[in-house]
């Protein structure tokens, strides 16, 4: 039976899901909270929500031109989204092009060296195990996907990374990682999800040569770095003069 348009569905950190009058279509309504270290550290960042929305949008409508399917329609209100209802595969892919975060701190790499070809790495989705890294036998083994799924997922986050890089290039930003999330729409198709913005990638000014100074993402809130909702705003800016 499907729920009454307005029900919450889902609360997650940063957005929370409601149904519509079509089943197959949901709200995601982005918030300005903010976590960090699996909700260890709290926080808010003023105008996030719209701010994370409008990027989405914009880097979803890239991908959509070159054929990478993804759950965005439309956004009604500035911080809100709808997008098509899918079964989430509870995995987080991060897809690395340089060394940075949890990577140096255990393999010891240096901050920014580049990886060639790009790492691409699986987490299980689950905040009570602490969002472990998995090999893929893991996955498989948990049955959180196909090996077919996993191929599909893989792929389709190479392209991504494709894409999303030139297009920062074409910022003058450099996109050092990314997270993302796939499900499946009611055919069974591997689609992106989720969102894209500072919250889920690292993104470094290439304009600034100080290491603290280029942060524009998430990194400062988690580090105290000061001028969060300045840096959001920067590449909501930088984006938007892009696909203008």
């Amino acid at each position: 039976m499907s729920a009454q348009p307005g029900t919450k569905l889902y609360e997650g950190k940063a957005k929370i899901l409601y149904a519509t009058e079509d089943p197959d279509i949901l709200l995601a309504v982005y918030k300005d909270d903010a976590t960090a270290f699996n909700a260890q550290k709290r926080g808010t960042i003023a105008g996030k929500g719209s701010i994370n929305c409008l990027i989405s949008r914009y880097l979803f409508e890239q991908l959509e031109a070159v054929g990478i399917p993804t759950h965005y329609l439309d956004c009604p209100e500035p911080a809100q989204m709808r997008v098509k209802a899918l079964t989430i595969v509870p995995l987080e892919v991060i897809v690395r092009n340089r060394a940075a975060g949890s990577l140096c701190q255990q393999t010891g790499l240096p901050l920014g060296a580049v990886l060639d070809p790009p790492l691409v790495e699986f987490c299980y989705k689950n905040d009570d195990l602490g969002d472990p890294l998995l090999t893929e036998g893991r996955l498989l083994a948990m049955e959180l996907a196909t090996a077919e799924q996993v191929a599909d997922i893989t792929a389709l986050a190479r392209a991504i990374n494709r894409e999303l890089t030139a297009f920062f290039d074409r910022c003058n930003i450099t996109l050092v990682d990314f997270k993302v999330e796939f499900g499946r729409d009611r055919d069974g198709r591997i689609i992106l999800g989720d969102e894209i913005s500072p919250d889920t990638c690292r993104l470094w000014d290439n304009a600034i040569a100080d290491p603290d100074g280029r942060v524009l993402d998430k990194d400062r809130f988690r580090r105290d770095l000061g001028e969060v909702e300045a840096a959001y705003q920067r590449v909501l800016e930088v984006v938007t003069a892009a696909v203008q």
